[in-house]
């Protein structure tokens, strides 16, 4: 019998919990649709649940960033990538240009496309010019643009690959003095490509129960109520809460064309820093088609100093799970979706971009509250009476 998203949280109520727990997940998709259900406030006070690393743009490297912003700029080219990419800012004086939207304004032919495909076809309607496509994302994004590559792409077509593997991220985090939590929510998508055997590290090498979920309440719901049972009950294992999507050993196919088609290799994510094993390159027989050799002079490496979040961003700690979006200094006051300073106020997958969405105002580091209507008028705290 399928349970409602109800009859789920009954159970977790029902559950004899006796500590704090912090449950993880390391999804875009999943942290959205938590928070937009409040799924937050639904759970026991001593259940916190915690947005990990699950945002693609977020940890895209500040100078992958810059390098796309002076292709489109100082060339006759026309760059192409994922829409959220356009607003993401770079660390250089506000009298610059800090993201692709404004290299847009300033004149630059920059397009914003929703798959691979239209990279192509963008490349066959302007064969006399060079496309580049500047292509971030994690493993479900990735495996269409090594199925592109394998298809064949037009000559004029280059790729600037920005692509990241989740795992390793968590892997990191576990590896680490103080992971932070205590159950894992595995993401769907990423499992439904890879499979969810990918996540038995989790549970096999750091004694943490995980569960896959889907993206609406129920999934979510059954893989928190799993994650909590196994804590209590001393049993460790992968949960596929997920079934409707996810298979055993996930897409076998699009697994394939990205071995094919794609290197692994390590990666650095903004803010955090290199991690081993956790991103992609274009193997060698698509080096006519590999941006980073095709246009080397826009491969700035002075900019790897500059790769750390914005001045008073704490983006990075938000990816890692360390604080809540409203926790960061600038939420709410100089950083939101009107004038975003870090990236994870830009993408719809950013925890701060989703939890001003679901109308988190208040920021807990500073006691101020910003207007509904407004994103840049605070409103200070009332005096106690």
């Amino acid at each position: 019998m399928t349970l409602t998203a109800q009859e789920w949280l009954k159970k977790i109520h029902e559950l004899p919990l006796d500590r704090p727990v912090r449950i993880m997940n390391v999804c875009g998709g999943h942290e959205r649709s938590i928070t937009m259900a409040g799924i937050r406030s639904a759970l026991p006070e001593c259940v916190e649940l915690i947005a990990g690393p699950g945002c693609p743009v977020c940890v895209c490297p500040e100078e992958d960033v810059y390098q796309a912003i002076q292709l489109a700029l100082r060339t006759d080219m026309i760059l192409v990538t994922f829409g959220d990419m356009l607003r993401v800012p770079v660390n250089v004086p506000k009298k610059e240009v800090r993201s692709l939207e404004q290299a847009k304004a300033a004149g630059a032919d920059v397009r914003p496309i929703a798959s691979p495909r239209e990279a192509v076809r963008i490349a066959q309607q302007n064969a006399k010019r060079q496309v580049v496509f500047f292509a971030a994302g994690f493993e479900t994004t990735t495996a269409p643009v090594a199925a592109m590559l394998l298809e064949g792409v037009p000559d004029n077509l280059s790729i600037l690959l920005s692509a990241r593997r989740t795992w390793p991220a968590v892997a990191m985090l576990l590896d680490s003095d103080a992971p932070g939590f205590d159950g894992l929510v595995a993401p769907g998508h990423v499992s439904t490509v890879m499979g969810p055997e990918e996540w038995n590290f989790v549970f096999e090498k750091h004694d943490i129960p995980t569960a896959v979920a889907g993206f609406q309440p129920v999934s979510l719901l059954a893989a928190m109520y799993s994650v909590l049972r196994q804590l209590l009950e001393g049993k460790r294992f992968l949960d596929n809460c997920y079934p409707e999507l996810v298979r055993p050993g996930g897409n076998r196919a699009a697994q394939a064309q990205l071995a094919e088609a794609l290197n692994d290799t390590d990666a650095n994510w903004r803010g955090i820093g290199v991690i081993p094993s956790s991103g992609f390159s274009l193997q060698k027989r698509f080096a006519k088609n590999d941006a980073r050799l095709q246009f080397p002079d826009f491969d700035t490496e002075n900019r790897k100093r500059a790769g750390q979040m914005p001045p008073g961003c704490e983006c990075a700690s938000v990816v890692l799970g360390r604080i809540n979006p409203n926790q960061c200094k600038i939420y709410g006051h100089a950083c939101t979706p009107k004038t975003p300073v870090g990236p994870c106020m830009v993408s719809d997958e950013g925890a701060c971009r989703i939890w001003w969405a679901a109308g988190v105002r208040e920021n807990t580091a500073t006691g101020v509250k910003t207007v509904a209507d407004s994103s840049s008028i605070p409103v200070l705290p009332e005096k106690p009476e």
